[in-house]
């Protein structure tokens, strides 16, 4: 009982006092890092994603339409629920 007691102590101790760990949080994720993963994933090329802007005028509720800009193209990029993307490489 004794010897438990002195374990359990130790332990307190160390999650008290012992050293300092920080948790670093995940990277934000941006409208841009998330569709550059996905067309990624989808095969086409995204050296560096620019940026994205929600197309307001085809997206709908539950269909996103977005047109995300990378250093080598441009894409429009349609995401319906629960399926792929679908991509579309702009001029």
């Amino acid at each position: 009982m004794r010897k438990t007691l002195g374990l359990l102590s130790l332990a307190i101790a160390v999650v008290l006092f012992g050293p300092q760990t920080s948790v670093r949080p995940a990277a934000a994720q941006t409208p841009q890092s998330v569709l550059s993963a996905q067309i990624r994933l989808q095969g086409f090329t995204c050296d560096k994603a620019l940026g994205a802007t929600r197309d307001k005028k085809r997206s709908r509720p539950d269909y996103a339409v977005w047109v995300l800009r990378c250093s080598n193209a441009t894409y429009r990029v349609s995401r319906p629920p629960d399926m792929a993307a679908k991509v579309e490489v702009l001029p």
